[in-house]
């Protein structure tokens, strides 16, 4: 059964008015916040179920709940009006290769953000996505997982607060994957870097490294030719690739990330984008 917001007459009704107290449990300060539940249920982000709440889309132990910041306790059930869905639905998630020179967020010290190249000039003849541009798919449209402003490659963004959450989320797991040119540091490369350079160096990219006291989760790395190296990361600090390699005598020339999770840059070119297609996932 679909919910309907309440209107002035049924706000005013002392039934209607218990009922939907019922589902704020009293003297429950421990539980978590109704949206903070909601996201951790995987239903959505927090942003979008505090949006699902006020709009009463949101109902728990079958009473609806539109007071932000309301407490619920683990156990109860929480039901989401097909409202909310349809509303999901319409959200869109953008793949952009990013070219070297413009940031990934907002713009700083001049430099352009690549949500600007996101224009109907801009969009992949390829792209295979029955969707018509808007300029709405432009709100609220975030940065999940960044590039530094000297990287390239596989940039998404994103309206969906489920997308963002599943690829940099604090128990994000999906793989990213770079292609990464590199020369050593030291001067005295003799032949190919690839047959120079140290197994035991190359062991602790793959596991050992720390960056600010914190150790680094395993990586996949390997020599993809002469001077380059393929990284698959399940995690994404700042600068890490980067850092990772100056701690073991390298200085990367080239970074270009080609895949996240199920999900490749392909021939999409630099400096354009397509949409995220129905039959894509990240997992």
């Amino acid at each position: 059964m679909t919910l309907r917001r309440h209107g002035r007459a049924a706000a005013d009704n002392p039934a209607a008015r218990e009922k939907r107290a019922a589902a704020i449990p009293a003297g429950n300060a421990a539980g978590p916040r109704l949206s903070k539940r909601i996201s951790e249920l995987g239903l959505a982000s927090r942003r979008e179920a505090d949006e699902w709440i006020a709009a009463g889309w949101v109902r728990v132990d079958g009473a609806v709940v539109d007071t932000l910041g309301a407490r619920v306790r683990p156990e109860q059930k929480i039901e989401i009006d097909p409202c909310a869905r349809r509303a999901q639905e319409g959200l869109v998630t953008i793949l952009l290769h990013k070219p070297v020179g413009l940031v990934s967020g907002q713009a700083e010290d001049g430099y352009r953000p690549a949500i600007a190249l996101v224009t109907p000039e801009n969009r992949w003849p390829g792209d295979r996505a029955r969707v018509e541009y808007s300029r709405a798919h432009l709100r609220g449209l975030a940065v999940a997982g960044r590039l530094d402003i000297d990287s390239t490659g596989l940039l998404v963004l994103t309206q969906d607060g489920r997308i963002a959450r599943q690829l940099i989320g604090a128990n994000s797991s999906i793989e990213k994957e770079y292609l990464v040119r590199v020369t050593g540091t030291d001067g005295q490369q003799d032949g190919p870097l690839s047959k120079v350079f140290p197994a035991d160096r190359l062991q602790l990219l793959r596991h050992g490294l720390s960056l600010d006291g914190v150790p680094l989760r395993p990586a996949k790395v390997s020599w993809q030719n002469e001077e380059q190296l393929r990284f698959v990361l399940r995690e994404g600090k700042k600068r890490q690739i980067r850092r990772m390699c100056e701690a073991v005598g390298l200085k990367v020339v080239g970074l270009k990330r080609v895949r996240i999770g199920s999900v490749a840059l392909g021939a999409l070119p630099a400096g354009q984008w397509r949409y995220l297609r129905p039959d894509e996932s990240f997992a």
